[in-house]
């Protein structure tokens, strides 16, 4: 059994990759802001979260939580912090600049992932993930150049690789927090963190909370839906079983598979350096 954990994990992490690359086609449709997009993913997904912790046995979450430390709890809160942080970022990213751009430099968390998990886990970095790296830094470059060439948004790139760096946070606090917590536990303490975080940034940025029509609440409930509760799930569960800074390069597989989606769904071309 111990022996197809890796293989199921990595299924889950590939499978997680492909179901969050539909999230910036759902953003770049939806009918409110890119915060209040934001904050509708996660509103929308927590009851299913604390339907599945609810489900569980008195007793048994009793025990759990007398095994968890301030420690713990901090690095839930943090979770949350970072991966709100990244989703208001990155859905300003889309707004700005093309999906691929913003989901391209977006998935640049690799190489923070990389530095991070290096100086904090101990983890081994070799040559080859090195050349990975250094192939996936060179691909960061053209995408960046082709802005400044007029064919993107300047801003919108930078916040994707701000979205980045947000990213990168979330993935390792996550990687700690598997050692001793559920996966559907991490995704409901990171989403009631979130919450009130995406609230504040909506409003204070001015943006309607409302959708104006029953597309605009599709739009929203399937980013819940397939992005979050399914793609995140996902990845979560696969971190308890892979390195993190190998499943951080192995989810450059959404920006691909984003990139494509935007081709067939919102008519966005490619040029030659993307």
């Amino acid at each position: 059994m111990a022996s197809t954990r890796p293989a199921l994990a990595l299924s889950a992490l590939l499978l997680g990759a492909i179901a969050i690359s539909f999230a910036p086609i759902f953003v770049k449709t939806s009918e409110v802001g890119p915060a209040a997009t934001a904050f509708h993913r996660m509103l929308l997904s927590l009851p299913f979260f604390v339907a599945v912790h609810l489900a569980r046995p008195r007793a048994a979450r009793r025990e759990t939580a007398s095994q968890r430390t301030p420690r713990t709890y901090a690095l839930l809160m943090l979770a949350g912090g970072f991966f709100a942080g990244d989703l208001a970022v990155w859905h300003w990213s889309i707004e700005l600049t093309s999906v691929a751009n913003a989901t391209l430099l977006g998935n640049a968390a690799p190489i923070f992932v990389a530095i991070a998990a290096w100086a904090l886990l101990g983890e081994t970095i070799g040559v080859r993930f090195v050349i990975g790296l250094a192939i996936a830094a060179v691909g960061t470059v053209l995408v960046v150049g082709a802005s400044f060439g007029g064919h993107g948004s300047v801003l919108g790139d930078a916040l994707g690789l701000v979205t980045a760096c947000f990213y990168a946070g979330y993935v390792i606090c996550v990687k700690l927090l598997r050692r001793s917590v559920a996966t559907l536990d991490i995704m409901m303490w990171s989403g009631l963190t979130a919450v009130p975080i995406l609230l504040v940034v909506a409003l204070v940025s001015g943006e309607s909370l409302i959708a104006m029509t029953l597309t605009g609440w599709l739009i929203l409930v399937g980013l819940a839906l397939i992005s979050h509760i399914i793609g995140q799930s996902l990845i979560a569960f696969s971190l308890a079983h892979l390195a993190a800074s190998f499943s951080s390069l192995t989810l450059l597989i959404q920006p691909v598979a984003a990139t494509v989606l935007a081709w067939l769904i919102l008519d966005e071309g490619l040029r030659t350096q993307q």
